[in-house]
């Protein structure tokens, strides 16, 4: 029985009943996720028993966390999924083979995180096809990072499969908290509750020894339970010191601790000894524990006492603790000494196990654990550990078995780069704190120039994502000065512009610039951080158009590297944002696609969110709205999978953009807004001038020209460097003219003149041109549009800013009088406007018909039907119309089939279709 937590039980118990519930469209019942947290002995693991009563036997898997097995990658995952390895068969194969090298069955690495996390969420569904299913996750703060990481995963992509996770997680253990899912915190029960559980569970006690355990024990259930045990009858009925606890201690749980002991050292040497061993290793295997414990003298019998005292449960094979506490309080209390001896005792028994060969890594930890001191050959078999542990994602794990070899060995060269490779995989794992702190111990004089340059790269990474892009720039600026001309320094330069240009630190760029070599690798660099003049010298005039000669997509620029691993991709991506920066914007989608085709074959997770919102960028300068859309919000998922707080910045102003152009007033305030303050408290200049330049739009969108002046000047001033301010100033000279301040367009038209001709495509002429159109007058504004349109013919496709300069036209022909030429700019605008969501311009558009003349049957129209589906229904809806399965959909959106199924059914009647072989008419647009 559980006291004072009824309300807790309910949201569980609805959870479920909403699990079980189908609603006849083939997809389960409402999936669900909870995060149940508070300090220990609060009732988080009774409320899962609980859980697990009202789901029935064969409806639960099951997993604990256990502290000393953390460090053992996919642990966790391997004991929770077990039970239904045999749905492995059903998955598709990149799945199944993902959880297979998980498990450690096929001996592969598993190369794929996201693979993985899907194929965790597809087998749950699997699973769950009988009915709901419920997976509990106890002790979560001590779960192996790699299994939690896939764990939540599903947990956060969960809708419809009739699964319901639970995580229980002690607050207060560094590295425990989860976040993304909805969570439950557990306080201490109320005075009712209390008085209810002592009268009923508690034998009796004296009144003032009853005040004393209320008092001490906070409203802790576990601490009300064993604050008593740990009394003698005597103190229990007051006649002596009526509670012989320790004071001053901190929490209920450490005096929960206090109370275990207590009871443990009653316990007779020899079953002391084997619960220290169990402690030791707490793998749940009896036979293990009884092999090591006989080297103490210990036998099977010798755990009767403890069992008697409902310490510890046993069965035929497996061995386990009542309560976490007792094993940390068995571990805890014994001296270090006996430690060590059950550490080692445990590698020995492990070291003649017939799978000794599967035990290596566990057999290496209880190794390290017996060693004081520095031990080479130790130092050798945890840098094992981690490079199996590497080997199969498990990058917390490869970690933390690399700084235990640098404590193990003597070199002070060997420790350093131990060191170094125990900051660079853990920050792949995401933990920065713990990054931050190795790299404090680090003797950098140790490092040999690649392992300089790695390191750097990382502390940039740690600086940008906590820190700012300044600083993470000045970090690789002062590796670059130390490791000098050598093969690594051209990722650590290409890396310091893309964090100079993120701070729009114009005096910085300037620094960067100043270091990069005279050499065609550098080519590109130069270009993005010198001044424009410097790359290609304006034509002269007011724009003639495109010139002979090299375009800025012809520049030489660095290697791509030769695909392996992460080699490489630091300049991709540098190229890739060259073309977007100078209007090669077919050239930037190419790059973009391949590196995020890369990310995933190759498994380069660490670049996966930029590559992402590269390709955002790219589809989105092309009007492939809805695509760019799927990408921003694949690369915000990833970003805050790993906490890349620095490129969920960029990615919510992305998003913010392209509400803007939908109109979406909410959407586009909320997502910019977010954008803008994470961007102004940590230095990401750019950033903020993508988020206020989606502000702007949709300012200017709705017809305030004044306040999307304001907006948009602020984000040119947040740039800080002329060629990255192009993407932005279009609009600022629209917003100039249409709020009567033509002067404060002077300079913004100027600036995009000489970067048309820095960049010399014809895309970049067509914005150029239509600026010198809206800050001209008589016929030479004419001719500068008409310009500006066959430049956008002859150029790459880009149909919003085509259309947009359509509009423009149209509504100066109307003022010119010239109604029926205005006619045929204006409908070809306003079907491009509509074609594309962009609601507010193709308002614009139709007020400017229905003023010349032409009335308009706005039914039917293809954004009006879309506009009816969520956004992951839009999503589902568009990769069906391409011919995806929905195995296939569920792979690429992180969803489960079943989950997509739903979304389907949802969609169909709301677009009027009845199968999926309708949606590629009802969906077919000129791309």
């Amino acid at each position: 029985m559980l006291y004072g937590r009824g309300t807790e039980q309910d949201r569980i118990r609805r959870m479920l009943v909403r699990a079980g519930a189908g609603d006849g469209d083939g997809a389960g019942g409402a999936s669900g996720a909870l995060v149940i947290h508070g300090e220990a002995g609060m009732g988080k693991t009774a409320l899962l028993e609980y859980a697990r009563g009202l789901a029935g036997p064969g409806r639960v898997l099951r997993t604990v966390g256990i502290e000393s097995e953390m460090e053992l990658a996919f642990g966790g995952l391997h004991q929770l999924l077990w039970p239904v390895a045999s749905l492995l068969e059903r998955l598709p194969r990149p799945q199944a083979a993902a959880l297979s090298a998980a498990f450690g069955v096929s001996g592969e690495a598993v190369r794929d995180r996201f693979a993985l996390g899907t194929a965790v969420l597809a087998i749950l569904s699997q699973a769950a096809g009988g009915g709901p299913l419920l997976c509990v996750v106890d002790d979560s703060q001590w779960l192996d990072r790699a299994s939690l990481d896939a764990l939540v995963f599903a947990a956060r992509r969960l809708h419809r499969e009739g699964v319901v996770m639970l995580f229980a997680v002690r607050d207060g253990v560094p590295g425990g908290h989860i976040g993304g899912l909805p969570q439950l915190l557990l306080r201490g029960l109320d005075s009712a509750a209390v008085d209810a559980l002592l009268t009923d569970r508690v034998v009796a006690l004296s009144p003032y020894a009853r005040e004393q355990i209320v008092e001490q024990a906070q409203g802790n259930p576990l601490a009300l339970l064993e604050l008593p045990a740990s009394l003698t009858a005597e103190q229990r009925g007051g006649q002596l010191n009526p509670v012989a606890l320790p004071a001053g201690l901190s929490s209920p749980s450490s005096r929960i601790q206090e109370a275990f002991q207590a009871q443990i050292r009653r316990l007779p040497d020899a079953t002391r000894a084997m619960l220290l061993v169990a402690a030791a290793d707490d793998s749940g295997d009896l036979d293990l524990v009884l092999r090591a414990s006989a080297r103490f003298g210990a036998a099977l019998e010798d755990l009767e006492p403890a069992e008697d005292a409902t310490l510890v449960l046993l069965s035929e094979h497996t061995l386990a603790f009542r309560h976490p506490l007792i094993r940390s309080a068995t571990y805890q209390d014994a001296a270090l000494a006996r430690r060590l001896a059950a550490h080692r005792a445990l590698a020995d028994a492990l070291t003649g196990d017939r799978g000794a060969g599967q035990h290596a890594d566990r057999r290496a930890w209880h190794l390290a654990a017996a060693t004081t001191g520095a031990d080479e050959a130790v130092a050798a078999e945890m840098v094992g550990v981690a490079e199996r542990a590497g080997g199969r994602q498990g990058t917390a794990s490869a970690s933390a078995a690399y700084e235990r070899a640098a404590q193990l060995t003597v070199d002070p060269a060997a420790r350093a780069q131990l060191l170094a490779a125990a900051a660079i995989t853990s920050a792949e794992a995401g933990q920065f704190h713990r990054t931050a702190a190795l790299t404090d111990h680090i003797n950098a004089l140790a490092l040999d120039p690649r392992m300089l340059a790695d390191l750097a790269r990382v502390r940039a990474i740690v600086e940008l994502d906590r820190g700012s892009p300044g600083r993470a720039a000045r970090i690789l600026l002062e590796c670059a000065d130390r490791i000098g001309q050598c093969a690594d320094l051209a990722p650590v330069l290409t890396e310091a512009v893309q964090s100079a240009q993120s701070s729009g630190d114009r005096r910085l760029l300037a620094d960067v610039a100043a270091r990069l070599p005279d050499s065609p690798q550098y080519a590109m660099a130069r270009a993005m951080t010198g001044p424009l003049d410097a790359v290609r010298e304006p034509a002269p005039g007011p724009g003639p158009g495109p010139g002979p000669g090299t375009g800025a997509a012809e520049l030489p620029h660095a290697g791509h590297g030769d695909g392996e691993g992460e080699d490489g991709f630091a300049e991709r991506i540098l190229a890739g944002v060259h073309g977007l920066l100078f209007a090669d914007h077919r050239a930037a989608l190419d790059t973009a696609a391949a590196c995020v085709r890369d990310c995933r074959t190759q498994d380069v997770v660490g670049w996966l969110h930029t590559s992402l919102h590269l390709l955002a960028e790219a589809r989105l300068s092309l009007g492939l709205h809805e695509e760019a859309r799927a990408a921003a919000e694949e690369g915000l998922a990833v970003a805050g999978q790993f906490g890349r707080r620095h490129r969920e910045t960029y990615l919510r102003a992305t998003l913010a953009t392209l509400a803007a152009l939908q109109g979406d007033h909410e959407r586009c305030t909320g997502l910019g807004e977010a954008a803008l303050e994470h961007a102004d408290a940590h230095g990401i200049g750019l950033a903020a001038a993508h988020a206020l330049r989606a502000l702007g739009l949709l300012d200017l969108g709705a017809g305030d020209a004044g306040s999307a002046l304001a907006r948009l000047e602020a984000a040119r001033d947040r740039a800080g460097h002329p060629v990255l301010t192009a993407f932005l100033l279009p609009d600022l000279v629209e917003a100039a003219v249409r709020a009567g301040q033509v002067e404060r367009a002077a300079h913004a038209v100027a600036v995009m003149t000489r970067w048309a001709g820095a960049a010399q495509q014809p895309a970049a002429w067509a914005l150029a041109r239509r600026c010198q159109a809206l800050t001209s007058s008589g016929a030479g504004a004419g001719e500068h549009f008409t310009a500006a349109l066959r430049l956008h013919e002859e150029g790459t496709a880009q149909p919003f800013e085509r259309a947009r300069t359509e509009l423009l036209y149209g509504e100066w022909l109307r003022r010119e009088r010239r109604r029926s030429d205005a006619r045929g700019r204006l409908r070809s605008a306003l079907e491009t406007f509509e074609g594309l969501g962009a609601r507010a311009w193709a308002s614009r558009a139709r007020t400017e018909l229905q003023a010349c003349g032409e009335t308009l049957d706005p039914a039917g129209r293809r954004d009006e039907l879309l506009d009816r589906l969520s956004p992951q229904e839009r999503e589902v809806v568009r990769l069906a119309a391409t011919g995806a399965t929905n195995r296939q959909i569920a792979a690429r959106l992180f969803l489960s089939p079943r989950t997509v199924g739903h979304h389907l059914y949802r969609a169909f009647p709301k677009l009027g279709v009845t199968t999926r072989n309708d949606l590629p008419l009802l969906l077919d647009r000129d791309r």
